[in-house]
């Protein structure tokens, strides 16, 4: 993994890791983080990933109806 750098306001400071739980969680779901890619950047196994997701409202299954109807074909 490469180290990034970013400003936040003061008040996400005191929220550390629930901010980079955040960003983990809506990477994953724009689809430009895998979850174990989601998981990595947050310290964390690949397998309690998903309970992040539950909490930030991120669905852990990431296909649209038509993806979903093609796979059944």
């Amino acid at each position: 993994m490469t180290t990034m750098t970013i400003q936040v306001p003061e008040a996400l400071e005191k929220e550390h890791d629930e901010t980079i739980r955040l960003i983990a969680a809506k990477l994953y779901e724009a689809g430009k983080l895998t979850l174990g890619q989601a998981a990595e950047m947050c310290g964390m196994k690949k397998w309690d990933f998903p309970e992040i997701l539950v909490k930030f409202n991120v669905d852990y299954f990431q296909y649209t109806s038509e993806d979903l109807i093609n796979e059944l074909k």
